[in-house]
């Protein structure tokens, strides 16, 4: 089993343009555009978790976002490895919790997240971040 920081480390370590919305990439910024094949890829870890989507503002203005929900208890949790590609002060507006049988990808977005995924396998064990057995 995998745990979210070291998922998070590796994750972080694999995203580029390839991997981002429209292949946006801007300095300092390296989670920009990496929500949707974050979260695809986070609840391919942990089944439990739910992808989000919603809309945040910015500041300036609204823009779409993915992050992940876990309810345990009835209590949402909210798991969001890409949030800091927004300005401090940012909120989210709405969102909804996607059927993960019904996403609609389109191949573009299908092919982002296998690239993630493969990288993020790549450098979990690069990285030695898998666990000991």
């Amino acid at each position: 089993m995998v745990d979210m920081v070291k998922l998070r480390q590796a994750l972080e370590a694999s995203w580029d343009e390839k991997t981002s919305y429209r292949a946006v990439k801007e300095t300092g910024n390296p989670a920009l555009g990496q929500c949707y094949p974050t979260s695809w890829l986070v609840q391919q870890y942990f089944p439990e978790v739910e992808i989000a989507k919603g809309i945040v503002w910015n500041g300036n203005e609204e823009e779409t976002h993915f992050w992940n929900i876990l309810e345990v208890d009835d209590r949402m949790y909210h798991i969001d490895l890409t949030w800091q590609q927004f300005p401090q002060g940012s909120y989210v507006k709405s969102y909804i919790v996607l059927d993960r049988k019904n996403l609609g990808d389109e191949p573009e977005t299908i092919e982002r997240c296998s690239i993630l995924k493969n990288r993020v396998e790549d450098n979990m064990q690069t990285l030695n971040l898998f666990p000991i057995r």
